[in-house]
């Protein structure tokens, strides 16, 4: 069997330009839907939540195999 080779045309070959990466990265940004204020908002109190839910569930861990150790060896 004979494999096609890419030819040079093909966009995998070709090299952007730095001004070109830029106005294409700018096309791409502009078609981002922002999120507004308010949910910024609750985005960050559902983070903030759940980030300090793990960090309740880790500490506790943390002084129970403590005990455990102490209780163990010391």
């Amino acid at each position: 069997m004979r494999r096609e080779r890419p030819t040079a045309e093909s966009d995998d070959d070709k090299r952007t330009t730095p001004g070109k990466f830029v106005a294409e990265s700018v096309g791409e940004l502009r078609k981002v839907v922002w999120p507004t204020g308010t949910q910024v908002q609750q985005y960050f109190v559902v983070v903030l939540v759940f980030v300090l839910f793990i960090m309740t569930i880790v500490s506790g861990l943390d002084l129970g195999f403590g005990w455990l150790i102490l209780k163990m060896f010391g």
